[in-house]
Order: structure tokens, then sequence, then C-alpha cells
């Protein structure tokens, strides 16, 4: 997310940075025209990396989780031995 939020802030501040209060830029209008499509279009790369990245890493992580899930109710399958009951046994008295 802190990718994303800093692509859009960047692009943005371009933007804003690209509109002068002046119009002595009218006659490169064209080329701002160009310069603005090619950064939204590096913004929204960026934005879409960023989010291909976290998703990616949530992913992970929840497979992650699912193993640890697994292997948790694996082994609570397993019978308790003897010296565990007489743990238990004496942990109660």
């Amino acid at each position: 997310m802190k990718r994303l939020s800093f692509a859009i802030v960047g692009a943005a501040g371009l933007l804003l940075a690209a509109c002068s209060g002046k119009n002595e830029d009218a006659v490169n209008s064209d080329a701002n025209a160009v310069q603005t499509e090619e950064l939204n279009a590096l913004a929204t790369d960026a934005a879409n990396d960023a989010a291909n990245a976290e998703s990616d890493t949530l992913a992970n992580q929840a497979a992650q989780l699912n193993s640890t899930d697994a292997n948790a109710s694996a082994n609570a399958d397993v019978p308790a031995t003897t010296s565990d009951n007489e743990a238990m046994n004496v942990a109660g008295m």
C-alpha cells in the first residue's frame, strides 16, 4: 500500500507541477499532454505492480498459515502416551 500511495502522490505532484498559473507553456501544450499521459501510464503500472506484489505476499502468508493449521491438526490426532496421562494426573493433584 505504501508503494501505491507513493505512486499516486508522486503522479499528482508531477501533474500539479506541470500546471502553472501563467500561460507561458501554451505552445507546448501538446508536449505536456503527451508527458501527462506517460506519467499516468507510469503511475498506473507502478500501482499495478505494487498491488500484485501485495497480493503475492498475502497469498504466501495465507499458505503458510494454512500449512501451520494443517500441521497442528495432524499433531492433535496423535494419541497421548502413558507418560502424558501420568503427567496430567500429577498436575491435577
